[in-house]
C-alpha cells in the first residue's frame, strides 16, 4: 500500500498541523516564558545545577508546557515518558510506574509528564508518591487549574509548583513569523486583521498557530483579508479584552465594586462584558463567592449559599445554561445589604493571633482528661452554658494576660441588626453577673 501512495506521489503518513511543526527544539526557542527559561529562568538554573526535581506546570493552554517538559527530558538526558489523566487508570500507572523502574535498573532516569494531573483523584495522586521519594520518576504535572486547590497537599510538598504565563502580543507574533518563515509565504493579512488574529488567539500559541492554518486554506491567490473577512471565515470573534492583562483585573474589579456599590445594572453590565470576551465562569463564580463573604457577610447570611449554589447550578448545567445561575447570583449580592464587619473582624484577629499567639486559653475551658491535668486545674470551674440561665454563662474565654477583646463589630443592616441586639444583651448578661 505503501508503494501506491508513493507511486502516485502522496505521503504515507498525513501532514502533521504547522503547531506541530513549528514545536521548538531548543528551550531558547520557546515564546513567552523568559521567565523559566530565559538565560536567568527558574528551569535553566535548575538545568545548570544539574538536577530537575519534581515539577508541577500550572498554566493556560497553548503556553508551552508540553513541549517545555520534553526538552527538558532532552537537556538532562532522562527518558520522556508522557500520559494524560484524562485517559490513564489506575493499571494504567502501575505499568508506567514499572517500566520506570526498568528504566533506573539499566541506569536510565524517566521524566514523567503528565497531562492534566489534577484530573486525578486523591488516591491516584498519591499514587505518585512513592516513586517520586525513591527517584523513580522525576515528575513533571501539567495543570490549567490552580494547583492549591487541586492536587494534594502531599504532592505539592514534594514538587515545586512553575507558572506558565498566557502569551503576550509580542510572543504570538514571533511564533505567526516562525510559521510565515516555515510556510514560506506570509499571512494574507491587512495590519489590523493580524493584530486581530493575535488578540483572537487570546494568549494561546497553539491556537494562533491553528488560525493561521485555518486562513491559507481559506485564501484564494492573490487575496487579502481585513478584521472583517477574518472574523468571517474563522467564525470568531476577538476577545473583548485580554484576560491576562489589564482588561481582565479591570472588568472583575469594576464587577466587585459594582456589587458592593448595590448597583446591580452596573454588576450585569460588567459580568456580560467578561462572558462575552470568554472568560471562565467558574473564575466569575470564585469572584461572586468572595463578595458574598467579604461585602455582604452576615448582614445576610444567604448570600454565601447562593453565590455556592450558582457554582454548582453552573457546573451541573454548563455553558451557557449556567452562566444565569452566575448572573442570578450578581443580581442578588448587589442588592443585598452590605457589611464587611466580620472581614474585618478577622483581620483583626488574625494580627492579633500573630502578635499573641503564644498565650494559653484560661484553664477553666481546657479540657482534662488526664488525673494529671485535672491536678493542674484543666477546667475548674467551668459553667457548662446549657445549664445556665438564658443558656449563658458569660464565662472569659481569653488568655488571662489579654483579656476580652471587641473585634466584630456588626453593621446596623440586615441581619446583623439582629446579631447586634443579641451581642448587647449578653453584654449586659456580663455586667449582671459580674463577669
Amino acid at each position: 500500500m505503501s508503494n501506491l501512495f508513493e507511486a502516485a506521489g502522496l505521503q504515507s503518513e498525513a501532514p502533521r498541523p504547522l503547531a506541530d511543526r513549528l514545536r521548538p527544539n531548543a528551550l531558547a526557542e520557546v515564546f513567552g516564558q523568559a521567565h523559566l527559561v530565559g538565560p536567568d529562568g527558574a528551569l535553566t538554573r535548575l538545568i545548570a545545577a544539574g538536577s530537575l526535581g519534581s515539577l508541577i506546570f500550572w498554566g493556560p493552554p497553548g503556553t508551552g508546557k508540553t513541549t517545555v517538559a520534553r526538552l527538558l527530558a532532552r537537556e538532562t538526558n532522562l527518558v520522556f515518558t508522557q500520559i494524560s489523566a484524562i485517559f490513564t487508570g489506575v493499571a494504567d500507572l502501575k505499568k508506567v510506574f514499572e517500566e520506570a523502574r526498568v528504566q533506573r535498573s539499566m541506569g536510565k532516569g524517566t521524566l514523567l509528564f503528565v497531562d492534566e494531573i489534577h484530573r486525578f483523584n486523591r488516591a491516584q495522586q498519591d499514587s505518585f508518591l512513592p516513586v517520586m521519594e525513591d527517584g523513580t520518576v522525576t515528575l513533571i504535572g501539567a495543570t490549567t487549574e490552580n494547583p492549591s486547590f487541586e492536587l494534594n497537599a502531599a504532592l505539592l510538598s514534594r514538587a515545586r509548583v512553575m507558572t506558565f504565563k498566557p502569551l503576550d502580543d509580542a510572543a504570538i507574533e514571533q511564533m505567526l513569523a516562525r510559521a510565515e518563515t516555515l510556510e514560506g509565504k506570509q499571512l494574507p493579512l491587512d495590519a489590523e486583521a493580524r493584530g486581530t488574529l493575535i488578540r483572537m488567539a487570546d494568549g494561546d500559541g497553539r491556537a494562533s498557530l491553528t488560525l493561521a492554518e485555518e486562513i491559507w486554506r481559506a485564501a484564494r491567490p492573490g487575496e487579502m483579508f481585513d478584521s472583517a473577512a477574518l472574523v468571517e471565515i474563522t467564525q470568531r470573534r476577538a476577545p473583548i479584552y485580554d484576560k491576562s492583562r489589564d482588561g481582565h483585573y479591570n472588568l472583575i474589579s469594576a464587577l466587585h465594586k459594582s456589587v458592593r456599590g448595590s448597583d446591580p445594572d452596573a454588576a450585569l453590565y460588567y459580568l456580560c462584558r467578561m462572558l462575552d470576551g470568554g472568560e471562565d465562569p467558574l473564575f466569575i463564580a470564585r469572584r461572586v463567592t468572595r463578595m458574598a463573604v467579604e461585602d455582604i457577610g452576615l448582614a445576610d447570611p444567604q448570600a454565601l449559599a447562593v453565590a455556592l449554589a450558582a457554582k454548582d447550578a453552573y457546573d451541573f448545567l454548563g455553558s451557557p445554561e449556567g452562566e444565569l445561575a452566575i448572573a442570578q447570583a450578581v443580581i442578588y449580592m448587589a442588592t443585598a445589604p452590605k457589611s464587611n464587619a466580620a472581614y474585618v473582624a478577622y483581620g483583626a484577629a488574625t494580627r492579633l493571633a500573630k502578635e499573641h499567639g503564644s498565650l494559653a486559653p484560661p484553664a477553666i475551658i481546657l479540657n482534662a482528661p488526664t488525673k494529671l491535668m485535672k491536678s493542674e486545674g484543666y477546667g475548674a470551674g467551668y459553667r457548662y452554658d446549657h445549664d445556665e440561665p438564658e443558656a449563658f454563662s458569660g464565662q472569659n474565654y481569653w488568655p488571662d494576660a489579654l483579656g476580652r477583646k471587641k473585634l466584630y463589630d456588626p453593621a446596623e443592616r440586615g441581619f446583623e441588626r439582629d446579631i447586634r441586639k443579641r451581642l448587647d444583651y449578653w453584654e449586659r448578661l456580663r455586667k449582671e453577673r459580674g463577669e
